[in-house]
């Protein structure tokens, strides 16, 4: 018995003892279950043929009609391939120059001048995309487009119609990404950097090494755990499009569907054009569940070739 109460005390006393921190975690913890947990039952709607008369649970049932409907369309693999071909380059140019942003901003000495360029950097991160998506309207646009009017004008050139041809998009799109997304990545990176020892590069330069091979042989494996843990952050979004980035930028035009369609897009008008509620929750069911695989297959992988990098 006393035993008992003694292990009871000490529960207690460890209660008291992280309570502060239990309460700093307690809005997080709530914010997670409301937004992230409870909706999970809304899944059923990908099974039923949805009525808002009838609401979730009196919906009928339809089984995988609105998955063989997602799947029969011809747009299935047109939005699949576009949501990963996007991605998979995001994921290699966006982390090979954020990784190279980050190395050259922990060069500058002067500590003025890398604050103004960390800043120059990240800026974009907070620029909202309809904001960008009417700046790369202006440099776009047939008309007005400062690319058709300075540059193609000036070589004799005829103006190009930019938001009716689909082949140029993809490298609009990467390039636009970049511009958006690299500081913030760039950002993380660079504390990765900044926190290696400078014994070892001074060790290095008393042996000869040049500034290359600092690079190669002492920062990229020093911060390879960050870059593994990036890296898997973005493979687990895989089948994630960015909304702004794939509906502002391209201005919802539908000449240019064939490559700047996605999944995210592509539910959104669904939703929208035809209200197939169900239809758009059997997309997302899709998209959770094939990137919920990969992640498992990135992970495995990752474990064979660095047990201490994986996520578990």
């Amino acid at each position: 018995m006393e035993k008992v109460i003694r292990s009871s005390n000490r529960a207690k006393k460890k209660i008291l003892k992280f309570l502060p921190i239990y309460l700093l975690a307690l809005p997080g913890v709530v914010y997670l279950i409301i937004n992230n947990y409870i909706p999970i039952a809304g899944l059923v709607v990908a099974f039923k043929n949805f009525s808002s008369k009838k609401g979730i649970w009196g919906s009928d049932w339809s089984g995988f009609k609105n998955f063989e409907y997602l799947f029969g369309t011809r747009d299935a693999w047109e939005i699949t391939r576009n949501t990963l071909g996007y991605n998979i380059a995001f994921i290699i140019i966006g982390t090979a120059m954020s990784v190279a942003i980050a190395i050259l901003l922990s060069e500058i000495r002067n500590r003025k001048a890398g604050k103004f360029y960390q800043s120059v950097i990240l800026l974009p991160y907070l620029v909202s995309w309809v904001i960008i998506s009417y700046l790369v309207f202006g440099f776009l646009s047939a008309d007005t487009g400062f690319i058709n009017n300075s540059i193609l004008g000036v070589l004799n050139m005829d103006p190009i119609s930019w938001y009716n041809e689909p082949k140029v998009w993809p490298v609009i799109m990467v390039l636009v990404y970049l511009w958006h997304d690299m500081g913030y990545v760039s950002i993380v990176y660079f504390a990765s950097v900044v926190g290696i020892d400078r014994g070892y590069y001074e060790a290095a330069e008393i042996e000869g090494a040049n500034q290359w091979q600092k690079i190669f042989h002492i920062t990229l494996p020093l911060i390879r755990p960050t870059i593994i843990t990036m890296v898997m952050l973005s493979v687990g979004k895989i089948f994630y499009s960015d909304f702004g980035l794939f509906y502002q930028v391209p201005m919802n035009s539908g000449a240019v569907y064939a490559t700047t369609n996605v999944i995210d897009t592509y539910v959104y008008r669904g939703l929208l054009q035809q209200g197939n509620i169900g239809m758009s929750a059997a997309a997302g069911l899709y998209q959770s569940m094939v990137g919920f695989i990969v992640v498992l297959i990135a992970n495995g992988l990752v474990r064979r070739i660095d047990k201490d990098s994986a996520f578990f």
